[in-house]
C-alpha cells in the first residue's frame, strides 16, 4: 500500500468533504486519518488534511494529482497531494550554539524525524566532527554581517534541499535570498514574555524579573521574526533563576519548540494561510 495525504483549503461551502471522499473511493483508497477546520461555516475559510492509502502500483501522485484538479476547481481551492514514501531533503543552517542542532541530529538518528540531510552549513568551524561522526557533509561559510556570502549560501541550498532549518543560524537571509530560494524555511528564536530583542536577552529579562519565558518555530518571510508562527514554548520562571538558569530553560524551550515545527513540517501537517498556519 502506498500512502498519501491531501492537503486542502478553501471558502466553506456544502459538499466538499463528501466530494473528497467520493474521489479517495472512486480511486482505490482508504482514509487512515481526516482532520478538518473551518474558521465559519457561513463565509468563512474550510481547511482538511486527509492520509489515506492506495494499492501498490494503482496510482501514482502525478495521477492522482491530475484527475484532482476539476475538483480543485469546483471549489476554487488550494490543494497538493505528496507521495509519503518521498523523503524530504532538509539542510540545516547553524551558527555558534548547538544545542538546536544536536537535537535534529538526535531525532534523525533515532529514526523520529524521517528526513534525508544533504548538509549542515555554518559560519562557525565548531561542528566540523560532530558532522563527521555523524557521516553528515558540512560546510564551513565565514559569513558575518559586513558579508552575508549568500550566493556561496544559495550555491548549497538550492539544488540540494526542499526545505531549511535555521537552527540558531543568527544572520538574517536578505529578500533577495529568499526570493531565490523560493523554498520554506524554518527559524527558531527565543520568544520572552515580554520580548527582549537585541543583545544579552536573557540578562535583561533577568533584570526586569520577567515570570514566564519562550521560545517561538516559525516560516521566515522578508520581515524579522514575523513569518507565520508554527510551534511556541514557554515556561514558568522565578525570582530564584539565575542567568545560567534561564540559559538553559530558553535552550531546552528552543529544542522542544523547533523540533515540534520541523516534525510537523515533515509530516505535511500544515496548511498556511495568509500570516498564520494550521497545524493539525
Amino acid at each position: 500500500m502506498r500512502k498519501f495525504i491531501l492537503l486542502f483549503q478553501c471558502r466553506d461551502q456544502q459538499g466538499i468533504v463528501a466530494r473528497i471522499s467520493d474521489f479517495i473511493f472512486r480511486h482505490g483508497g482508504n482514509i487512515v486519518a481526516a482532520d478538518q477546520y473551518s474558521t465559519d461555516p457561513e463565509g468563512g475559510y474550510f481547511f482538511m488534511r486527509v492520509e489515506f492509502v492506495v494499492g501498490k502500483g494503482q496510482y501514482d501522485r502525478d495521477l492522482l494529482e491530475r484527475e484532482f484538479v476539476a475538483i480543485g476547481k469546483e471549489f476554487l481551492a488550494q490543494w497538493k497531494i505528496v507521495d509519503k514514501s518521498e523523503t524530504l531533503r532538509m539542510g540545516i543552517f547553524v551558527s555558534e550554539a548547538d544545542h538546536c542542532l544536536i537535537d535534529l541530529l538526535y531525532l534523525c538518528v533515532s529514526g523520529e524525524l524521517d528526513v534525508k540531510v544533504p548538509f549542515v552549513l555554518s559560519n562557525s568551524e565548531k561542528h566540523r566532527r560532530l558532522l563527521t561522526q555523524h557521516n553528515i557533509p558540512f560546510y564551513y561559510v565565514p559569513a558575518n554581517k559586513e558579508n552575508r556570502r549568500e550566493a556561496e549560501l544559495l550555491s548549497y541550498a538550492l539544488d540540494a534541499t526542499d526545505f531549511l532549518v535555521l537552527a540558531r543560524y543568527m544572520l538574517m537571509l536578505s529578500p533577495e535570498f529568499l526570493m531565490k530560494y523560493n523554498k520554506d524555511i524554518i527559524n527558531i528564536h527565543h520568544g520572552f514574555l515580554p520580548a527582549f530583542k537585541g543583545a544579552d536577552p536573557y540578562g535583561r529579562a533577568l533584570e526586569e524579573g520577567v515570570k514566564v519565558i519562550g521560545a517561538t518555530a516559525h516560516f521566515v518571510n522578508d520581515k524579522l521574526d514575523e513569518g507565520p508562527i508554527i510551534s511556541q514554548e514557554v515556561e514558568h520562571v522565578s525570582h530564584k533563576d539565575n542567568r545560567q538558569v534561564l540559559i538553559r530553560k530558553g535552550r531546552n524551550l528552543e529544542k522542544k519548540a523547533l523540533a515540534s515545527a520541523v516534525l510537523n513540517y515533515v509530516d505535511y501537517r500544515i496548511i498556511r494561510h495568509e500570516n498564520k498556519t494550521i497545524v493539525f
